[in-house]
């Protein structure tokens, strides 16, 4: 027996052992057996005498039964999944019968119950029954004869409700082989000495001619279906050919004669006879041979694996096969001398380690594949074959293995394999493979940036960080590695991609040094994380982009800051031309994004027109953090931090704290920076911003603070205006008088003195505190002494204490001073005393009037009435005033009745003679009045006179 296509490799995959057959049995199993059949978890066994005998898997017999009266029971079929037996019996004399049994039902005997008995047709008697098929429901069952014809029998054989018989096919070759076929249509494979065929007998094309498929037929025995394939299965001498319902398919060479094929899991069993006894122009010699050449040679069994070309077990049989059936998941080998032998198929790592022995691991591969195994245990035969490979030195292909087994394989194991080896690509393609199944740790991400780190492979690094879909490996070891390794721009596309915004703004200024880049970039985030990163990094910007950083600022901390949705180019130069936030606008949230177009974000951002920033349309809604958070970052950056300050300070709606923060730091800004200024134009133009600051009513910084503040600035104009502000003229008066400034003194009295009068007072101590102070005022001293003569501010006699304390003044200087006053006193004294007399003479007057009026009657000579002007007639009202009325013309006339002329005027008096009565007690409107007059005895005669003012003995 030689082999084509490779079916050439032999194993030992099933394990041979003979079944030892209990007594009442052998005898069965012996020359009587002409059928058997399997089926229900038992072996059917028809004897030459008509009997049917049930066998269980210990071979014991269970049941016996007459079957047939006549002939010997030739064919058996037990229906899958019922209890039905089909049996033939036959003899040349009569025709053959067919007969259906029910086996779960019995007879009175004990026997099973026939169902139906067919008496089957032939055209000529004596040809004997060569092929038997049936379909599963037994609505039709095929019979070939040896004489070339085949008969159907359709009916209910199953309820004997009459079954009909028709010749379907007839020719001059013998019938070797029937098969049924079941789809969409039942089909019927027959098989003669010459050729294959099909005919339909159920279905669509049914009552037409077979089909010829080929003009080369087979043996008897020879044909059998597969039923896991649905292929049918013919044996010839130079292979094994499989046949559907459109012809010829595959086939498998296998050289050799064969007299029996049978199909048996995923193997083809073959029964091969010695060539020396094998006639090809007999095709019935099993029927013609004798028992001597039957057994003549050797016979060899074979299992073949037609899809994986080897042969599973190849054994020479001692005494030729009588029957082969299968049962119990095994298959069983009848021998002539009445012998059982049962094969079984060893497990799977049995048949796997066997392979290994030989290093056949492609062939272990395809039978596990073939088989279904869970890839894991898949898995366990690559890595076994890529261990084979890696001793072979095959390290690529060995790769290949290992990566298919990556998802239960160890990966240390790999790796260190392949470090010790310095295979780095190899290296890398398991790591790659680990970070797309996602089994990649820490480690691995390592080791895989450090091989591409140690190879400079660029590209390989950017395929790896920038694959699609979701992350396969730990970002922070990924951007950690690039950072180290000199790779900053995968390492910003990393963190961009995957909302690592704070990382990014890292890379762009601790290690990419793009300072510019690293503002544009913040100007693109949400407010939140852009204020995290402005702060963070501030003193560093504003270092190196002072003007962007100051602009980011004032936009921010007054309210307008929006992230930009396009480029803005760098207001400083930098080292590098191309701009990394170009390359990683495209990662930021669409949201940030420019979508006027609707199209999708571009890797490169347009670039924007000439000092134009395209926004979103409204600002996004944050909360403003305090002015003070930011005073911070502009140490040693007075210019950008007094253009902040300027533009806060010009906001609508500053909350009062942060209004007090910005216009004191503002104030003190500008002051500093005075003071550092050489030049005195210079100086004078800050001093003047200062100055205006502070200007006006309501102004935010306490009065504390900008004296503090001028205070150190030495800037004493600022000192002076707060104080004018609150009203502490007296306080900007002792700073210049306690600074030795006459001049400034004078400025200050001249300004001042009108509205604070003690001003004229303390500034004639200060003249007279020292003779050179006396002769810086000058004449200035005679202008005070004047003001004071004239205000009465000080009595003569205080005005000579006040000079006379230092000695400074000689009487020479206030000699007019002192005439002047001794001359108006003397003239106040005479007006005076003829005041006096002129008030007494008026009120002897009044008294003399107030007498009269009580003691002596009155006189009315009115001939008009007051109101109404008509002559008076009676009845008449006179007051005591000398006015005159109707009475008609009063409204009421009663004790109280008034003249409607003086009574106006009258009320008046009453009323200033309630209040001087009810403020007779408020001593400080006294006081006020004393201070504000010059003639302060005349004030107190006043008050006594109005009654305001009354002894204490009355007011007690």
């Amino acid at each position: 027996m030689a082999s084509r296509d490779g079916v050439d490799i032999t194993f030992n995959f099933i394990d041979v052992s003979p079944v030892k057959l209990p007594e009442d049995s052998s005898s069965v199993f012996s020359s009587d057996l002409s059928s058997i059949c399997t089926g229900s978890a038992n072996v059917f066994v028809g004897t030459t005498d008509g009997f049917v005998h049930t066998v269980s898997s210990t071979f014991r017999i269970v049941r016996s039964f007459k079957a047939h009266d006549t002939g010997s029971i030739t064919h058996m079929r037990q229906i899958n999944g019922t209890a039905l037996l089909v049996t033939v019996a036959e003899d040349l004399l009569n025709e053959p019968v067919l007969k259906v049994w029910a086996l779960d039902t019995e007879k009175k005997d004990g026997g099973p119950r026939c169902l139906s008995t067919v008496s089957v047709q032939n055209a000529r008697r004596q040809f004997p029954i060569s092929a038997f098929a049936a379909v599963d429901d037994l609505s039709q069952v095929a019979v070939g004869f040896a004489n070339g014809s085949v008969t159907i029998i359709r009916g209910d054989l199953i309820h004997d409700r009459g079954a009909r018989q028709r010749i379907v096919f007839e020719s001059e070759e013998p019938i070797t082989g029937l098969e049924t076929q079941i789809g969409a249509v039942t089909t019927l494979y027959i098989s003669t000495t010459n050729r294959i065929l099909t005919l339909v007998i159920a279905g669509r094309g049914q009552g037409q001619p077979a089909r010829v498929l080929e003009d080369t037929g087979c043996g008897l025995g020879c044909m059998t279906l597969d039923k896991e394939g649905g292929d049918i299965l013919i044996a010839r001498e130079e292979a094994i050919f499989t046949y559907g319902p459109r012809g010829r398919g595959a086939s498998y060479a296998f050289e050799g004669p064969k007299t029996s094929i049978d199909a048996f899991r995923d193997y083809v069993a073959l029964v091969c006879p010695p060539k020396a006894g094998t006639s090809k122009s007999d095709p019935l010699r099993k029927y013609t041979a004798s028992p001597a050449e039957e057994i003549f040679g050797t016979t060899t069994f074979t299992l073949l694996d037609t899809d994986l070309k080897f042969i599973a077990h190849s054994e020479s049989l001692v005494s030729p096969m009588k029957r082969i059936f299968m049962e119990w998941g095994d298959l069983f080998l009848l021998t002539t001398d009445g012998k059982v032998f049962r094969y079984r198929e060893k497990t799977l790592q049995q048949k796997l380690e066997i392979l290994y022995e030989r290093n056949l691991y492609i062939l272990a591969i395809n039978l596990a594949q073939k088989i279904g195994i869970d890839p894991l245990q898949q898995n366990a035969i690559y890595r076994k074959y890529g261990d084979f490979l890696y001793q072979r030195g095959d390290y690529d292909t060995a790769m290949q293995q290992y990566l298919r087994a990556i998802d239960n394989t160890e990966p240390s194991q790999v790796i260190r394999k392949y470090l010790d080896t310095q295979r780095i690509h190899n290296l890398i393609e398991y790591l790659e493979e680990l970070h797309d199944h996602g089994r990649a740790t820490v480690d691995h991400t390592t080791l895989l940036l450090n091989c591409y780190a140690k190879l400079k492979d660029t590209s390989k690094l950017d395929s790896f960080i920038k694959a699609p879909g979701e992350l396969k490996f730990d970002l922070e070891t990924a951007i950690a590695m690039c950072r180290q390794g000199g790779y900053y721009e995968q390492a910003a596309y990393l963190a961009t991609k995957h909302g690592e915004n704070d990382m990014v703004v890292d890379i762009l200024i601790e290690d990419s040094k793009k300072y510019a880049e690293a503002v544009e970039y913040i100007w693109r985030l949400d407010p939140e994380v852009a204020y995290h990163n402005l702060m963070k990094y501030a003193r560093v910007l504003l270092t190196h982009c002072p003007e962007r950083t100051s602009e980011l600022f004032k936009v921010y901390y007054s309210g307008q800051y929006q992230p930009r949705t396009e480029e803005e180019q760098p207001l400083e130069p930098q080292e590098q031309t191309t701009s990394t936030v170009q390359s990683l606008a495209a990662l930021l949230p669409l949201r940030y994004m420019n979508v006027d177009t609707g199209a999708q974000p571009s890797a490169e951002v347009p670039e924007p027109a000439a000092n134009e920033d395209k926004v979103e349309d409204s600002p996004p809604d944050y909360d403003i953090p305090k002015p003070r958070t930011a005073f911070s970052a502009f140490v040693d950056h007075p210019k950008e931090f007094i253009d902040f300050l300027e533009t806060l300070v010009q906001q609508p709606d500053l909350k009062k704290d942060a209004k007090v923060d910005l216009f004191t730091t503002l104030f003190e800004m500008y002051l500093d920076t005075a003071k550092g200024k050489k030049d005195a134009g210079e100086r004078q133009e800050w001093e003047t911003k200062a100055k205006k600051l502070i200007e006006g009513k309501d102004i935010p910084i306490s009065t504390s603070n900008v004296l503090l503040l001028s205070d150190l600035s030495d800037f004493r104009e600022g000192s002076t205006l707060v104080r004018e502000q609150e009203g502490l003229r007296l306080d900007i008066f002792r700073s210049f008088t306690s600074a030795k400034d006459t001049q400034g003194a004078i400025k200050a009295l001249r300004r001042y003195g009108p509205d604070e009068p003690q001003l004229y007072v303390d500034a004639l101590t200060y003249f007279a505190s020292s003779p050179k102070i006396l002769e810086e005022a000058g004449d200035e001293l005679d202008a005070v002494l004047q003001r004071i003569n004239q205000d009465g501010l000080l009595s003569p006699l205080q005005v000579i204490q006040a000079l006379s304390n230092n000695a400074v003044v000689r009487m020479g200087r206030v000699k007019k001073y002192l005439s002047d006053n001794i001359d108006r006193e003397r003239k106040e004294i005479t007006t005076n005393r003829r005041l006096i007399t002129s008030y007494k003479s008026e009120t002897e007057t009044k008294q003399q009037e107030l007498e009269h009026l009580t003691t002596q009657p009155v006189v009315f000579q009115s001939r008009r009435c007051q109101s109404c002007g008509g002559t008076l007639d009676l009845p008449t009202v006179h007051f005591l005033c000398k006015h005159s009325f109707h009475e008609r013309c009063l409204n009421t006339l009663d004790e109280d009745a008034q003249c409607p002329v003086c009574a106006p005027t009258n009320a008046t008096l009453r009323a200033i003679r309630q209040r001087q009565v009810e403020s007779a007690d408020q001593h400080d409107l006294f006081k006020g009045e004393l201070s504000r007059s010059r003639d302060r005895f005349g004030v107190v005669s006043e008050f006594f006179g109005r009654g305001i003012m009354r002894p204490q003995s009355t007011m007690e």
